[in-house]
């Protein structure tokens, strides 16, 4: 008999291993079982089968148990793995936090799904341009190839401690590491 997945099976299991600590969803490479009616929307709302999860506590859950492999994205368990839909990044960086100043300054910042993460040279910030608007749109790493993007507030807040670097791009540092945003020659 075949079982198909299910949002409150993979549920069930990811609760199980998070009990434990933080799942270890880069050690698991359980089988494949099928697409699971799950998408995250580029504003970071998660829907099951077209409606939204509204619960905060079970979006955290399964933010903690997905996996990008590629260029899709897989919700895995030790004993299944099922793919989702995400249209854009898996999570937006809502907020942030600066510490230390100049060379030791320390950009952290905070998602949809209270994760944190210190932007630096192992989580780099990139600003890709929207090739139809040239409009950039800004990420930071947060674990294991996955991505969230910068709001726009956050990202505004950014640019007011911006620097330009000295080689054409205005940017940021963190973590001893400096991430262009933008040429200098687009503020003129």
């Amino acid at each position: 008999m075949i079982v198909k997945p299910s949002a409150e099976g993979i549920a069930a299991a990811a609760g199980s291993a998070a009990r434990k600590g933080p799942p270890p969803v880069h050690l698991w490479d359980p089988p494949f079982c099928g697409d699971l009616d799950m998408r995250i929307a580029r504003d970071g709302t998660w829907f099951y089968e077209g409606t939204p999860i509204g619960r905060p506590g079970l979006v955290r859950l399964f933010a903690s148990i997905l996996k990008r492999e590629g260029d899709r994205h897989f919700l895995v368990t030790p004993v299944e793995k099922v793919g989702i839909t995400v249209e854009d990044a898996p999570f937006v960086a809502v907020d942030f936090e600066v510490t230390g100043s100049g060379g030791a300054q320390a950009i952290t910042f905070r998602t949809n799904v209270d994760d944190t993460t210190t932007a630096g040279p192992d989580n780099p910030i990139r600003c890709p341009r929207d090739p139809a608007t040239g409009e950039p749109a800004p990420y930071v790493h947060v674990r294991r190839g996955l991505e969230a993007r910068i709001d726009r507030k956050s990202f505004y807040r950014l640019a007011e401690i911006g620097e330009h670097d000295g080689a054409g791009w205005f940017g940021i540092r963190s973590g001893g590491a400096f991430f262009p945003l933008i040429p200098s020659a687009e503020l003129g």
